[in-house]
């Protein structure tokens, strides 16, 4: 295989930069991507929902590499992506049936499957759990970097831990160069947030975190209702699923969310965007297509219109990255609905502002 010297790929601070969207250019990248992961290194590697920091899943020196580079606890599991349904058996034991049923209508697609780990995944890809997350990505970068690496590709969000998650290369290069020795730029990923993940171990499905397979579609298939988690953020057991515990998903500044009915959120946005104005304070205003022009703000980014949270989802994580660039010192931002992939929107929002939401009726 050609070194990369002789590919000319550019590097960030010594991390490769690997075209992936250029067709003559695809096949070499991946190889050596690929490579790097069997070798125990650390490559960024577009997805549908998010792009991920891949390390090979069994190699449990490699996967604490992620964690070190992220600033990851190490109770935080991660998932493990695949690019077959037959590897199930490999990675998991006493699969149910509902498994399989789920696996054949959303995969590939952004549905994470927590199931009972076998002894060969390492405690470091588990978070010491006996669980393992699974997933086969619906992005062809990510299905050609996991057959050619023929290893299952543990993923988290290819971020620094707590941060907005990387929806492009360049978000992977701003948080993570120098740190990783390669990213895959596939371009812009098309869900916008996390996969939802799905535990189903007990006969009874339980949601530990929503994403781009909603809610409805889940119960839909499964003939029964999707119950929601009892773990608590503050719980001092580990998390049973990625995204639960600790603060995720926050810009720099402290972001509000202001969440109940429209016309209320819209006047209580209004009246804290002059207060913190009349302060001194930079704020960015976070709010949906309709509303654009309620609130009088300097720095706003348009999320979309309240009734497409599928098309929210896509551009929330680069908007609040966009604050960062401008420096705001605050974020106010408006709550929505959270029907189908809103309640994934709502989810990230809520984790964003932490223990900032403001309820108005």
């Amino acid at each position: 295989m050609e070194s990369s010297d002789d590919l000319n790929w550019p590097t960030q601070k010594g991390t490769l930069v690997i075209n992936a969207r250029n067709d003559g250019s695809v096949s070499t990248g991946i190889l050596h991507a690929a490579r790097i992961l069997k070798e125990g290194g650390l490559v960024a590697f577009p997805t549908e929902t998010v792009y991920g920091l891949g390390a090979d899943a069994l190699n449990g020196e490699a996967v604490a590499r992620i964690f070190a580079v992220k600033g990851r606890p190490t109770d935080n599991p991660l998932i493990v992506h695949i690019d077959a349904v037959s590897h199930l058996k490999s990675l998991a034991v006493n699969i149910p049936s509902e498994a399989y049923a789920l696996a054949r209508r959303f995969w590939p697609g952004p549905l994470t499957l927590v199931l009972e780990s076998a002894r060969v995944v390492p405690p470091e890809t588990t978070g010491g759990l006996d669980t393992v997350a699974l997933r086969i990505p619906q992005h062809p970068v990510a299905l050609e970097l996991i057959r050619a690496a023929a290893v299952p590709v543990a993923g988290p969000s290819a971020n620094l831990s707590g941060r907005p998650s990387p929806t492009t290369a360049q978000h992977v290069l701003d948080d993570l160069s120098g740190s990783i020795d390669a990213v895959l730029d596939g371009g812009p990923c098309e869900v916008g947030v996390e996969s939802t993940v799905l535990d189903i171990r007990g006969g009874e499905p339980l949601l530990l975190r929503p994403g781009g397979v909603t809610r409805e579609e889940i119960s839909a298939l499964l003939g029964r209702e999707c119950r929601l988690p009892s773990w608590q953020d503050d719980s001092a057991a580990p998390p049973p699923s990625p995204g639960l515990k600790y603060t995720h998903y926050s810009p720099r500044a402290p972001l509000y969310l202001v969440n109940g009915h429209p016309a209320a959120v819209l006047a209580r946005l209004q009246v804290l965007a002059q207060h913190y104005s009349e302060r001194g304070k930079k704020v960015g205003l976070l709010i949906s297509s309709e509303n654009v022009g309620a609130v009088a703000c300097e720095h706003m980014e348009v999320l979309g219109s309240r009734h497409d949270p599928a098309a929210q989802a896509v551009v929330l994580f680069a908007a609040l990255r966009r604050f960062d660039e401008q420096g705001v010192d605050v974020i106010l931002a408006e709550g929505y609905p959270e029907d189908g992939v809103g309640l994934a929107v709502m989810n990230r929002l809520r984790k964003a502002a932490g223990h900032r939401i403001i309820d108005v009726k």
